[in-house]
């Protein structure tokens, strides 16, 4: 499992680490049941604190993508359907507030936006 980190980024580590793991477990590159490392393991793999990779791990599991079973480790959790749609949603949501900002920043007005995706559906 590789994980890459970025000190400018303007997001925390931990949700980087949330981020990409979420998106290896949606590709299908981290399939339901496989082990993750353990915190401590992640932890000195990234150089970062244990408490980072814990806070990681608890929002992966507040969010339904990991399992975390005491004394045996952290698993994916079997696909939840609704879990996948509601993170795909949150990703459209954050792509399409940065359209719309760029839109914005161009002098464009909302319905150019709106005919751009428009263009797109019947391309599709």
């Amino acid at each position: 499992m590789e994980i890459i980190l970025s000190q400018t980024s303007s997001k925390p580590i931990y949700e980087q680490i949330v981020l990409q793991i979420k998106a290896m477990i949606m590709n299908g590159q981290l399939k339901p049941q496989t082990p993750l490392p353990s915190m401590r393991k992640l932890a000195k793999d990234l150089h970062v604190s244990i408490i980072t990779t814990q806070r990681a791990y608890d929002e992966l599991s507040k969010d339904g993508f990991i399992v975390v079973v005491p004394a045996k480790g952290a698993f994916v959790s079997t696909p939840n359907q609704d879990s996948i749609r509601e993170e795909n949603l949150k990703k459209i949501k954050e792509l399409l507030k940065e359209a719309y900002t760029l839109t914005q920043e161009s002098g464009f007005s909302k319905d150019f936006l709106l005919k751009l995706i428009e263009d797109i559906n019947e391309e599709n």
